[in-house]
């Protein structure tokens, strides 16, 4: 049985009686730490010690960081390249941090590797580091600070950075939750609550999952009973195939029916044309995932379908449903006979309603990269 790999990132020779106790503490919960200081870390030797560490770091399924008065060694110019800057930049709202990579620790690096590959980090800050920072946001624009000494930072010339480091981390979108601590008890304490109620509430999810996919199944069954039904009702056999054929390929027939002003809709439909060759002939010139900053409630990505104009569409499908289901079943609906696919064709068309509520395709009439601009402002303040 695998344990849960807990990755301690923090500064070692000041926080090493913290680190020491945390180390039993999750042992003793049965999880399996990792540390550099217990030689937890593979260092390869055919590579810098920073960049081993990285690389442990994705490995981990929870990173806890601890923040005290020390800064740590400066990272790696190779360690640092690897990072994606401008996606980090996008992720929180304090990027002073990010605008000065050449001033990063190896401890921030591992964090900032961290959020990249989306691995939750339990953070605790040392309570006087903590008092010290709520002085630094209070009078940074004073111009005064740089001449300062805080008394929770060992070295002065580093206080700035371990301070804005704090503030990447606060005010991130998601998982931007800071506790502080004056003993190690009070991280355990912490830790406890915390992951107790995380598995609380991962069984709750699954038991209402079992739930829902119970209902589900059972209004499937009931589908299934009301087409055969239906079906039975219908005389002859072409009329059935037709009226199968209505039923599996609407969604994708009403999906290409919502591309707007088109003159030769029904002769691109009931062509055999691959998916590329009819998205060309739709107008559509390339796709693109983004994110819908009309529906806030959902980070979920969908596709933009761009023309040559820039202007698009925005499907409220995701990736993986235009791929398995709209773009392989447009495939096989393009093998059928030709008489068949028009009678389907047909069937679908007329019952065809525009509804302004549920669009598979929005006509968007601006360009896509003004759009973009507007969803990552979008995702800055939220």
């Amino acid at each position: 049985m695998a344990s849960l790999k807990v990755f301690v990132s923090s500064t070692c020779y000041d926080l090493n009686i913290v680190r020491a106790q945390l180390r039993s503490f999750l042992i003793n919960l049965g999880h399996e730490p990792v540390m550099s200081d217990y030689n937890d870390v593979l260092f390869d030797p055919r590579s810098h010690t920073h960049e081993s560490c990285i690389q442990e770091i994705k490995n981990a399924d929870v990173v806890i960081l601890i923040i005290g008065s020390r800064f740590g060694g400066m990272a790696t110019p190779k360690v640092i390249t690897s990072l994606d800057l401008e996606n980090l930049k996008n992720l929180s709202k304090g990027n002073k941090l990010i605008d000065t990579p050449d001033k990063m620790s190896i401890t921030q690096l591992e964090i900032l590797n961290a959020v990249e590959s989306n691995i939750p980090i339990f953070t605790f800050i040392d309570s006087r580091v903590s008092y010290d920072h709520l002085f630094y946001e209070k009078n940074k624009n004073k111009g005064f600070l740089e001449n300062l000494d805080f008394p929770s930072i060992e070295k002065k010339e580093s206080a700035i950075y371990i301070f804005e480091f704090i503030n990447f981390l606060r005010l991130r979108s998601k998982n931007n939750s800071i506790t502080e601590f004056s003993k190690s008890g009070d991280i355990e304490d912490f830790l406890k609550k915390q992951w107790s109620s995380l598995l609380q509430r991962l069984l709750s999810e699954q038991k209402n999952k079992i739930v829902e996919e119970k209902r589900l199944d059972f209004l499937s069954k009931q589908i299934e009973d009301i087409k055969t039904a239906i079906l039975t009702t219908i005389p002859s056999d072409e009329l059935k195939e037709t009226a199968k054929g209505a039923i599996k390929y609407r969604a994708i027939i009403d999906f290409l029916l919502s591309f707007k002003n088109i003159p030769t809709t029904e002769e691109i439909i009931l062509s055999r044309l691959n998916w590329e060759e009819l998205l060309l002939k739709f107008g559509i010139v390339r796709t693109v995932l983004t994110r819908d900053i009309k529906r806030k409630y959902t980070k979920r990505m969908v596709i933009a379908f761009i023309r040559a104009d820039e202007r698009f569409y925005l499907s409220r499908y995701d990736n993986e449903i235009i791929e398995n289901y709209i773009k392989i079943g447009w495939m096989e609906f393009t093998q059928l006979p030709d008489q068949r696919k028009k009678a389907i064709y047909n069937a679908i068309k007329d019952n065809f309603i525009e509804r302004d509520f549920i669009r598979d395709l929005e006509f968007i009439d601006r360009k896509f990269e003004d759009y973009e601009m507007d969803t990552k402002q979008e995702e800055k303040t939220e």
